[in-house]
Parts: C-alpha cells; structure tokens; sequence
C-alpha cells in the first residue's frame, strides 16, 4: 500500500503542476468571448460556502433580473475550485465562486480573472476527518500518515496549517490527491487515514457517527475566506450584468433566515444533505457579499502559503486583483 501511495502522490504532484501551468499561460485565444452580452455563464460547486447562489438559482432569481438586459444564464457544474479555474481561463464560465486557495490561483497576474466579491466567511465550514475509531488524536499523530485533500484546494491550505500547530509540515505526511466525492471511501478503503475536506462533506460524512472531525479551521488559523471572481473583461463589458448578480446573491443571503422549506428541500439535495443538516450547516457561515479589509489580508496570507510551499511561485498583493466596485449597495 505504502508504494501505491507513493506512486499516487508523485502522479498527483504532476497533475498539479500541469494545472497551475494553465492557469498562468491560458491557451486560449484573447478576447474570444469578451464580446458576448446576450449571455453569462455562472459556474457554480456543491460547497455550502455558496448556499444563497443555490437560493438564487433554485428561486430564478437572477434570470428574472436579466431578463431587461436580454441576458440569459447558463449554470456551469463543478465539483471543486480548480476545474472551475480552468473553465474561468478558458472563457467557458464569466463568474465563479470558489474556495481561498483557487482565488489567489486563479487571479494571478497575467490572468483575466479578478476578485470581485466575498461569498463567505466560514472557518469551521472546513474540516480534517478520521475513522470514528482511529488513534489520531491531535495534529502530531498525523506524522508519516496518509492525508487525502484535493490539490489546490481550500483544503489543502487546511491540512497544512493544522499540521503546523504541532511543529510539523507537509512533508512530513503523505499527502494524497483526492476528489470530493471519493472521500469517504478513501476513509472506508484505508486508503488514507485522514482527509481535509468542506461542508456540506463534513456533516454529510460524520452525520452516521463512522466519522469523527479531528480539527476544524479556527483550531488552526484558517479564514476560510470564499471568493466570487469573474472574467475581467466580461465584467468590464458587461459590469450591470455582473452587479445584478451580486445583488441576488445578496437577496438571497439576507432571505435564508426566512426562506421557505421547499426551497431549503430543494437545495439540500443540491448540495447531498438532509433538510435537517442544513440547519446544523448554515449557522457555520457568514454569507457577505461586500469585501472588507479582513478577506483581502486571509486571501494574502494563502498566497504566503501557497509560495512557501513552492505551488503559486508568484508573489503579489491580491488587493491588486480585487474589484469590489461591481457590489451596489441597494
């Protein structure tokens, strides 16, 4: 086991390493879209980070409120940040809401994506998780383990800073490359002996009790600061299109309190929960929309990390790349 995941590692490095190159040299030809205005193509993740842009959508909010400017909505399905990264590179996708990590990635110099709104804040929305049964009991016992966490993820970030509140890096773990939906069956198959993974997967995977959280966020410093980013161009061209956007996503912030049960139903199972985890996961998130000093300074400190550990290897100020014009205050 220990080869396989020796070799599984080293292949998930390369992966890796083939994406952030495509973030920072984009293929495809400038400008190819930037022109399109009947249209936006939001891209959007099973992460309860973005709950009301699941309201928004569920209720048809931001059709409706397209619909004077003659736009219409595609929704782009993603299961974590970086694909969407690469769907924002390519021009597929106009707007996308995604976890720390992909942000400071994705709105890198050279690219034309930039920050233009805080989704979420929501430390303990992120969590590291083992066998109900396991011997893992604090940060230490991780050394020489297997951890699975998606590359590039918010998660990733996650499992590195706990590791350093016990004096230890990630390279004294195996880390191992995996997807959301595989999560619990790398748990179930030994296949690792910790994850790192977001809600809704935290209350999903723990909900039976098989499942127990090691640590969340806060225990170990992680903002768990949410971005939504858009195409810079797009948003240029298009900036009472994208204001619309943000202000449904709002509206639906600002309505969970009192939003009706077959709403909360419906995105529930968006999102593979029971209406009764919804309760437990919202209360974890605070749903903003307007960036404040605070995000900008978190989504810093991941681009310290993610140069510290030799995976951006391109230092700058997200301040920089933050936009936070295209929020109209009603």
């Amino acid at each position: 086991m220990g080869g396989n995941v020796s070799i599984i590692k080293k292949l998930s490095i390369v992966a890796l390493v083939i994406t952030l190159a495509m973030l920072f040299c984009s293929c495809a030809s400038p400008g190819a879209n930037e022109s399109r205005s009947d249209e936006v193509h939001i891209a959007i993740q099973p992460s309860a980070a973005f709950i009301p842009l699941f309201v928004a959508k569920e209720k048809g909010w931001i059709e409706e409120s397209l619909t004077p400017y003659g736009v219409t909505v595609e929704w782009e399905k993603f299961e974590s940040g970086p694909p969407m990264n690469d769907s924002l590179l390519s021009e597929d996708s106009d707007i996308g809401v995604i976890g720390d990590v992909p942000v400071v990635t994705v709105c890198a110099p050279g690219n034309d994506v930039i920050v233009i709104a805080t989704a979420a804040q929501a430390a303990d929305s992120y969590a590291v998780l083992v066998p109900a049964d396991s011997d893992i009991r604090s940060a230490a016992d991780l050394k020489g383990k297997r951890v699975g966490a998606t590359y590039g993820s918010t998660a990733h970030n996650m499992i590195e800073k706990y590791l350093n509140t016990a004096g230890l890096t990630i390279d004294d773990i195996n880390l191992v490359n995996i997807t959301v939906g595989d999560a619990k069956s790398v748990l179930a198959n030994d296949q690792a002996d910790a994850i790192s993974i977001w809600e809704p997967s935290v209350t999903r995977l723990t909900s039976d009790g098989s499942i127990r959280i090691l640590a969340s966020g806060s225990e170990c410093g992680l903002a768990g600061t949410n971005g939504i980013v858009a195409r810079e161009k797009y948003a240029k061209a298009n900036p009472d299109v994208v204001s619309e956007i943000l202000r449904q996503y709002k509206r639906a912030a600002d309505e969970l309190p009192k939003l009706d049960e077959e709403t909360l139903t419906a995105v529930a199972g968006e999102l593979g929960v029971t209406r009764e985890q919804m309760d437990q996961i919202i209360p974890k998130f605070i749903y903003s929309v307007k960036i404040v000093p605070e995000d900008l300074d978190a989504l810093n400190d991941t681009i310290w990390f993610l140069n510290e550990n030799k995976i951006l290897r391109k230092e700058y100020d997200i301040r920089d790349r933050a936009d936070g014009s295209y929020y109209k205050v009603d």
